[in-house]
């Protein structure tokens, strides 16, 4: 069993920055591809961006790239996301996820994650 707590999320004006954090329990971290998305109210969860269990690859939406940034210390059992010049319709609620299937290549589908967290309500203001 995987637990994953998200914190970090707020309010902020648009055009400022957040951090959030994920915290995951297990021995086994470091071979977890970790995933975030996002659900805003009346839609679908979407994916957002994920880092591979080693830390070598990234991939991320592109509605987000080039302003948010994933990164994890597996000496602390966290994975990151740094969301800058952020936008109103980034307002969401957003989770992580882990994937503990050491696929090669990580996944941005959410069916593929085998545990998530609660999440944590990100409102950006106009």
């Amino acid at each position: 069993q995987v637990q994953l707590v998200e914190s970090g999320g707020g309010l902020v004006q648009a055009g400022g920055s957040l951090r959030l954090a994920c915290a995951a329990s297990g021995r086994t971290f470091s071979s977890y591809t970790m995933g975030w998305f996002r659900q805003a109210p009346g839609k679908e969860r979407e994916f957002v961006a994920v880092i591979s269990w080693s830390g070598g690859s990234t991939y991320y939406a592109d509605s987000v790239k080039g302003r948010f940034s994933i990164s994890r210390d597996n000496a602390k059992n966290t994975v990151y996301l740094q969301m800058n010049s952020l936008k109103p319709e980034d307002t969401a609620v957003y989770y992580c996820a882990a994937d503990l299937s050491l696929r090669s290549i990580a996944t941005m589908r959410a069916r593929d994650y085998d545990y998530w967290g609660q999440g944590t309500q990100v409102t950006v203001s106009s």
